[in-house]
């Protein structure tokens, strides 16, 4: 089954090594997917807010998460996204670093999706997103937009 209506990801990744992984392992052939990366915690809220040079830009189906990001940090963006009428329905997935049970306790707290810990090399990345997409785009039924 092809899903012909391409989901809207929204990459928010500072790291162009993990961000160029996660584009690699999101294509797929059976869910088009249209992904869009900014590098810092201002120019994602700038996207989400369609401000500025993102007056245009399409409302996520999904939203995946670094937190140590840079200008505006991860766990300012979770909260702005959750706390905005607009925005809370938007599945927010932390791509994190940290195996910190604190860490992944407050990202729960502030009504993240879920809390992923980053592989450390390429398999284990194509195995997350292989999860990420049959999860997301074809067993969860999102909200509208």
């Amino acid at each position: 089954m092809t899903l012909l209506i391409p989901m809207e990801v929204l990459l928010i990744e500072d790291n162009h090594d993990h961000a160029q992984l996660i584009s690699i392992a999101l294509k797929d052939s059976t869910i088009l997917i249209n992904m869009n990366v900014v590098e810092d915690g201002v120019e994602a809220m700038a996207f989400l807010l369609k401000q500025d040079k993102y007056a245009l830009a399409p409302r996520p189906d999904l939203v995946l998460l670094d937190l140590d990001l840079p200008k505006k940090d991860g766990w300012s963006v979770l909260t702005e996204i959750k706390t905005n009428v607009n925005l809370r329905r938007i599945p927010v997935v932390i791509l994190a670093t940290s195996p910190s049970e604190e860490d992944m306790i407050k990202a729960y707290d502030l009504a993240a999706s879920s809390y992923i810990i980053k592989p450390v090399n390429f398999e284990q990345w194509m195995e997350i997103m292989q999860v990420i997409k049959n999860f997301w785009f074809l067993t969860v039924k999102l909200p509208p937009k």
